[in-house]
């Protein structure tokens, strides 16, 4: 069964790169204009906000500082989250620099078997979110050009993805990740937290061995080959979207979200954000804030805008995903979990938005 999987699975990938490739062969003016559109996303906004990060994590890796604050975090994460300490330092740099840096962080646990393949799952569903720069300057400022929707849409994409994280802690087999518990146990009757902590930063650093110069180029390094798959990623989903709107190819998918507007009760000018979304997220968060003002449809609520821009940065986009698929790909990990976890993000993000609304939306005079 699996092996009749896999070669479905290779047909039906083969059948879409060749019908993209006919596509663009058919329309190259097309394919070249949402290239350098892509391009210029990766340049003006993923470049400048996700290098510093991916530099800067691959230093506090060498350092050791995960394995301290690993150890600090623990109390906190395992009951919320059922994910070790370390968990934690990929949360704090995963919200505060975006996607994909916490599937980047949570394969280096997995290859340091410090979380294992349950928890790293657990952990890149929760992870996997828009860094605050992009959220309020460029979604609430640049493209809605407000910033009194700022509360709400933090609130529902971030609310959304610590109580996805949350809910996920009850999946799962309860496997134990080889974390060296006993040593610990040991350790923390020796003395306190903080010196545990510390200690286990030192064996940590003293492990990696490498001089500061070697791992600032090391991490320059591997930063630069990563920005480069984001962007090689980015500019091959703009171009498909393109491809695929202009061939009349996604009307059915357009149909299908067209309806489930019109049963939530929404405007059907939000169906193409949710199109665009679905393949990359920064064209679809464009597409919710002018929804209505370029097809010449009834401009929606200013809510039900900032509900679907919430849907599409929880929901990440296929550009996004198959970026965490690459940086996961040599570990365990699972595409269907996060897969489902995504859409639940981006739902209960939905939901917040409007349960939120009344209390934290007060419009700027």
């Amino acid at each position: 069964m699996s092996r009749l999987n896999g070669w479905l699975a290779a047909l039906t990938l083969g059948t879409a790169v060749l019908l993209i490739g006919g596509l663009a062969l058919s329309m190259p003016q097309v394919a070249l204009d949402a290239s350098l559109k892509g391009l210029a996303v990766w340049w003006e906004v993923l470049f400048p906000a996700l290098f510093p990060f991916f530099v800067l994590s691959e230093l506090l890796l060498g350092f050791g500082v995960v394995h301290l604050t690993g150890t600090l975090l623990d109390p906190l994460m395992r009951p919320l989250f059922r994910i070790p300490g370390a968990g934690g330092f990929v949360v704090a740099m995963g919200f505060a620099s975006g996607y994909p840096v916490g599937a980047r962080l949570t394969s280096r646990l997995m290859d340091g078997k410090l979380v294992n393949r349950e928890e790293g799952e657990r952990l890149v569903a929760m992870t996997t979110s828009s860094d605050p720069i992009f959220l309020i300057g460029a979604v609430c400022i640049g493209f809605f050009g407000r910033a009194d929707i700022v509360p709400v849409l933090a609130a529902a994409h971030y609310g959304g993805a610590m109580l996805l994280g949350i809910l996920m802690r009850w999946g799962g087999r309860g496997e134990k990740a080889e974390d060296g518990g006993t040593r610990k146990k040991a350790e923390r009757r020796r003395g306190g937290r903080l010196r545990e902590a510390l200690a286990a930063m030192h064996r940590a650093r003293q492990e990696d061995g490498r001089t500061f110069a070697v791992m600032l180029q090391d991490s320059l390094r591997s930063s630069i080959q990563l920005m480069i798959v984001v962007g090689g990623l980015v500019v091959f989903f703009s171009a498909t979207l393109e491809l695929l709107i202009h061939s009349g190819l996604l009307g059915t998918l357009r149909h299908l979200f067209v309806g489930l507007l019109h049963l939530a009760g929404a405007s059907p000018s939000l169906s193409d954000s949710l199109i665009r979304g679905t393949f990359e997220v920064t064209l679809g968060a464009r597409a919710a804030a002018e929804a209505g003002s370029v097809s010449g449809l009834p401009v929606p609520p200013l809510v039900d805008r900032v509900a679907a821009a919430a849907f599409v940065l929880s929901w990440g986009g296929l550009s996004v995903h198959a970026q965490v698929a690459g940086l996961m790909s040599r570990t365990s990990w699972r595409y269907g979990p996060f897969f489902r976890a995504r859409l639940l993000h981006a739902v209960m993000a939905v939901a917040l938005v409007y349960a939120l609304w009344p209390y934290l939306y007060q419009p700027s005079s």
